[in-house]
């Protein structure tokens, strides 16, 4: 029946599948689907495409079992993931071993990736859902499939001795597994039940009694037997709980939930845990009804989908609690018409991807292979899809969620037979309009509509219905025009029609303009004629821009004929070209076109450039016009006139075929103005704008503007006279200046005869431009300007006072401090640079502080890497000056490989090797220490500041040992550590040897200078040394002189001899200590003597004062630095 109500209703499955209930925290096989549930299929929709070989529900008896799985990986870049789960999220990865094995394979020819899981010798608790997982990238796919073992009933009774005798020639049964006593015995006939109870008595019997009461009743497997034993006797504790959790409760989101336990002693504290978290009582209620204890959760949202566990004393139980979320409906279901025969689509969409929806109409549709119906799913898409409709499928149709409900009406008619369809129809205005069709059955009736609007039959129009149906208008109007629909009542089909009402029209395919473009010469007269058409007579308008061309025009105008509309131009112009709209209109609508008119003729050149002026003449340029008329530029013409004059006057008669010209014959010092004509077969264009005026024979510019000198409000500029004077000489320089953006200002009141002048007055640190203009009798030449602007600030060139005691390696020892001030001068403030091997002074290294005149230098602790050369850096502007101080941090290091060479009566003999590290500074002696065994922390020393690296160590006290250690020695000091000889040396009692001769060796040496004096300057006031170093045997006698004279008892200088060193200090010297220095060292065996040259400079008063020496100092030092005057004869 076409009218009776039919039902489509949808049940979406739970988000969490039923085989996923029983899941533990801890992962067993046997923790799987319940055996109710093994039957029921977990569809799973598609989520991609990338399994093309899904595991099968497997159902098998005791055994092994394989799944397989296949990833087709042609579109893939890289290996996919996979995995195993067994229940909602139980990882199967990590439970492989010798009953569950994982492989995986890949065929380089088809492509395809296999993914197994074998399972060996399977238990029934390994029944259950299992779950494959494959991804890669953003592509997910997953499948869901049931195993199921099967396991024969157990044989109800069992005899125990039978079970644990042992059979004719095998050594041992092994451990028995109580489990498989339950398994059937294949042996068709068994044992009868023995009436003794052996476990009972084994268990109330002592350990000794054992092996009598197997032997009592046949038990031939003791071994077996005891361990059975052991695992029995076991007491099984009893448990808290009467009533346990359910292993999972499932609720609808917003619903309510009750947990319940039963204890079996009701005074058992009880505690309640949600994630392993203990759960406070709000929000949650907690009931106590005798021995039950209840937790309820009112309006169950998602956060209350987690695991739940109740602990009483010390046994636990737990359960898992999953909310459902509600399915609801996004897209409705939509009505359908349709007729007999058709295909019919129901379509909608849920917000659950991978629900399992069930279609029922008034009760559920039955789909299969022979059924109309078929439902499809893809994602959260679900179809319902009716092929060859009846009128039986007629009916409302619903789809129930647990969101919503959506219903939709399917109207399914016969069939409509269409003898002859509406046509499109083309009419003039006024004209008559009719339309007809036919149809079969001829007598249904219908109704007509104009643009979707349902037509009434009135006056103008007239509505047939007979054989066909026909639709008349006497006389058609504009309204009139539109899409036609005649709809049969009953049937869902069309039948549709247009009627066009030709409007007014523009014919400009008549003109054979190209691009509906006319081009005209300037000047000439223009009569544009364009056809028109329409019914009735269009009203014609013509535009240029938004300006309207009237009749009336005098130059332009525009006429109207009943066939065609003209335009017409009597003198054409420039300023005619564009685009001329023509705008047509009646009651049939209107039309437009647009007709371009192109005026030729050539732009005028730019402006001409003056770019030299001589005694009566001047060269002149230009660039041609940017637009040429559509005609080659064939010349130009040259006009020239007076600045104060109207008349132009024609300079050449023939065309001027370049862009340069040379006007001549003009009178000096009268300002003159040019411009060009540009002239092409079309004609001559407008001319030029003139150029800017002009006077010949004024002077040119000067020339090599610089500056000279500059201070905070001065500045000196010099210049030198122009190339080109004119003939009426040149009276002198006027300057201005301005800054930057103002406006200028002159300098000078009264001209300037020199090449040179300064401005004064200027604003102090201003940026100012300077411009120089040579004037004669025939005005001001062209300034010259100095091109960047000027500072005015005095600058001084820096330069950096390097002091004398620096321009020499400066030395200091690790830890002292270095504190060194370096001064210099410059203006405006200088920039001070410190760098080390090109690289900045690190300010956590060294300190230093910059002031308007010096750099200081501080070092608080200086240490060895503090040694090198620091450039400094100081500058003013684009003035640098630069300067390097070489700083020595010295201290040496250990001397290596100290050993004892021999050890002889109470003599050692000891070698050793230079420090690897000399401490910046050359090595100058040894210090050699020695300690008895017994006693070493007490060191003394045997001998200091030697020179070479062996030594032997005389008079040691017999019966000791001792160990010895040398330190190295520069002209900082001692160095940090000794090294220590690795071996002792035991001094013995010296035995009676026969000591053989040796000849004895001469070591008497003449005196021999090994380090000579050198030239020294140094500055007066300031002590001062001279050194040397002799080498000579026996010990020799050292004199030293000045100027050839023997110096004795003199306070001023002091004399020193170490090792052979010589040093002579002079005491605050003055110029007068000046002069040629001897030593001379004299023995038996002969004389040596070196000489150097000491020059003492002075300090004058001004060295002194900017050294910041007070004033009282300054004059004792100048007193006492005074030669003595010479006495008068």
């Amino acid at each position: 029946d076409a009218g009776s109500l039919k039902k489509l209703s949808v049940d979406l499955a739970d988000s969490v599948p039923e085989s996923a209930v029983g899941r533990k925290d801890s992962w067993s096989l046997g923790d799987g689907q319940p055996p109710e549930d093994l039957d029921k299929q977990i569809e799973t929709p598609p989520l991609s495409t990338l399994l093309i070989e899904k595991p099968q529900t497997t159902s098998i008896n005791v055994g092994d079992a394989s799944f397989i799985a296949k990833v087709e990986a042609k579109d893939l870049l890289r290996k996919p993931t996979i995995k195993w789960f067994k229940g909602k999220w139980m990882d199967l990865a990590s439970k492989t071993g010798k009953h569950l094995q994982l492989k995986e394979s890949f065929d380089r020819f088809t492509k395809i990736h296999t993914f197994e899981m074998h399972f060996i010798k399977a238990k029934a608790d390994y029944s259950g859902n299992y779950r494959c997982e494959v991804t890669y990238k953003d592509k997910f796919d997953s499948c869901s499939f049931d195993f199921e073992v099967k396991v024969p009933e157990a044989a109800q009774n069992i005899d125990i001795r039978s079970a644990f005798k042992r059979t004719d020639g095998q050594e041992d049964a092994g451990e028995l597994d109580f489990s498989g006593l339950l398994k059937h015995n294949s042996e068709p006939k068994q044992e009868e039940v023995p009436e003794v109870d052996v476990w009972e008595i084994l268990k109330n019997a002592r350990p000794d009694q054992y092996e009598k009461i197997a032997f009592m009743y046949g038990i031939t497997d003791l071994r077996g037997l005891l361990k059975r034993l052991k695992k029995t006797k076991k007491e099984e504790k009893k448990s808290e709980f009467a009533k346990k959790l359910e292993p999972a409760y499932q609720v609808d989101k917003g619903g309510k939930i009750r947990l319940v336990v039963e204890l079996a002693d009701p005074t058992v504290e009880l505690k309640w845990y949600k994630n392993g978290q203990e759960i406070r009582p709000t929000p949650y209620i907690f009931e106590h009804k005798g021995t039950q204890r209840i937790m309820v959760i009112n309006n169950c949202s998602k956060n209350d989908d987690a695991a739940y566990s109740v602990r009483a004393g010390d046994e636990k139980c737990s359960t898992e609690l999953f909310v459902k979320l509600p399915v609801n409906i996004v897209k409705e279901l939509e009505p359908v018409n349709t007729t007999v025969n058709e295909r019919i689509e129901l379509e909608c969409e849920v917000s659950e991807e991978g629900a399992q929806v069930r279609l029922k109409n008034g009760v559920e549709v039955q789909t299969g292979a022979r059924s109309r119906y078929r439902i499809k799913s893809e994602g959260t898409k679900h179809l319902l899809i009716i092929d060859d409709a009846t009128r039986e499928d007629s009916g409302t149709y619903s789809l129930m969620a647990t969101g919503g409900t959506s219903q939709a009406k399917v109207k399914v008619d016969k069939p409509l037979k269409i003898i002859q369809d509406l046509s499109d129809i083309t009419i003039r205005l006024g004209q008559p309009l009719k339309l007809h069709c036919e149809i079969s059955p001829g007598n249904v009736p219908g109704r007509w509509y104009r643009n979707g609007q349902a037509i009434q039959a009135i006056e103008r129009i007239n509505i047939l219905q007979r054989a066909n149906h026909r639709l008349e208008i006497e006389s058609s109007v504009i309204a009139d025009a539109g899409d036609y629909t005649f709809v049969p009542e009953g049937y869902t089909q069309k039948l549709s029609a247009h009627v066009h009402i030709i409007p007014p029209r523009v014919h400009l395919d008549r003109l054979n303009f190209p691009d509906n473009t006319v081009t005209i010469v300037a000047g000439n007269k223009l009569r544009l004629e364009v056809p028109i058409s329409g019914e009735p007579a269009p009203r014609v308008v013509w535009m240029k821009g938004e300006r309207v061309i009237l009749d009336t025009g005098s130059r332009v105008r525009a006429e109207t004929f009943p066939d065609h509309t003209s335009l017409t131009i009597d003198i054409t112009e420039r300023e005619d070209t564009g685009n001329y709209k023509i705008v047509l209109q009646n009651e049939a609508g209107e039309d437009s076109a647009i007709v371009k008119v192109k005026v030729v003729i050539p732009d005028p050149p730019e402006a001409p450039l003056v770019t030299e002026v001589g005694g009566d003449w001047c060269f002149m340029s230009w660039s041609p016009p940017h637009y040429d008329g559509g005609s080659p530029i064939l010349g130009y013409f040259i006009e020239r006139k007076k600045k104060q004059s109207s008349r132009w006057m024609r300079l050449n008669f023939d065309l001027c075929k370049e862009t340069t010209f040379e006007p001549k014959k003009m009178i000096e010092g009268v300002p003159y103005e040019v411009r060009i004509f540009a002239v092409n077969a079309i004609g001559v264009s407008k001319p030029s704008e003139p150029s800017k005026s002009f006077v010949p024979l004024v002077t040119s510019e000067p020339t090599m503007l610089v500056v000279d000198e500059v201070t905070d409000t001065t500045v000196t500029m010099k210049w030198r006279p122009p190339d080109t004077i004119g003939a009426a000489g040149l009276d002198g320089y006027m300057l201005e200046w301005c800054l930057e953006g103002d406006e200028w200002i002159p300098a000078n009141k009264e001209l300037v005869e020199k090449t040179k002048y300064t401005i004064t007055g200027l604003p102090t640190e201003g940026k100012i431009l300077v411009r120089v203009m040579a004037i004669n009798a025939a005005g001001a030449s062209q300034p010259r300007t100095t091109q960047h602007a000027i500072l005015v600030k005095e600058v001084v060139a820096p330069k950096i006072r390097v002091p004398r005691h620096l321009k020499q390696t400066y030395i200091r020892k690790v830890g002292e401090a270095v504190n060194l001030v370096v001064p210099f001068v410059g203006k405006p403030r200088p920039k001070v640079t410190w760098l080390k091997e090109e690289q900045i002074v690190e300010p956590s290294q060294v300190s230093i502080r910059n002031t308007d005149c010096d750099s200081i230098f501080f070092i608080r602790k200086a240490e060895r890497k503090h040694s090198g050369k620091y450039q400094m850096s100081v500058q003013v502007e684009k003035h640098v000056d630069t300067a390097i101080l070489d700083i020595q941090i010295v201290l040496p290091g250990p001397p290596q490989a100290v050993k004892i060479d021999e050890v002889w009566g109470v003599n050692v003999a000891l070698d050793w090797t230079p420090p690897k590290d000399n401490g910046n500074a050359p090595i100058t002696g040894y210090t050699i220490q020695k300690a008895d065994k017994k006693t070493m922390q007490e060191w003394y020393t045997c001998i200091e500041h030697y020179h070479r690296t062996c030594i032997t160590i005389p008079d040691l006290v017999v019966g000791n040992e001792y160990f010895f250690r040398v330190y190295s020695e520069n002209m900082c000091g001692l160095s940090e550590s000794a090294t220590v000889t690795k071996d002792s040396a035991l001094i013995v009692k010296e035995l009676n040897l026969k000591i053989p001769d040796y000849n004895e060796y001469d070591f008497t040496e003449a005196p021999k200078f090994t380090q000579p004096l050198i030239n020294t300057f140094a500055v007066a006031g300031y002590n001062t040394r001279l050194n040397c170093s002799v080498r000579a045997n026996p010990r020799p006698k050292v004199m030293w002189m000045k100027n050839k004279i023997i110096i004795l008892d003199d306070p001023r200088y002091r004399m020193f001899s170490n090792q052979g060193v010589c040093t002579l200090e002079i005491r605050k010297p003055s110029p007068y200590d000046g002069g040629v220095y001897t030593c001379k060292a004299i023995n038996d065996l002969g004389e040596a003597q070196v000489e150097c040259k000491l020059e003492v400079k002075g300090m004058n008063f001004s060295d002194l004062l900017h050294r910041g020496v007070p004033l009282h100092l300054i004059d004792k030092f100048m007193n006492e630095s005074k030669l003595p005057e010479p006495e008068k004869k």
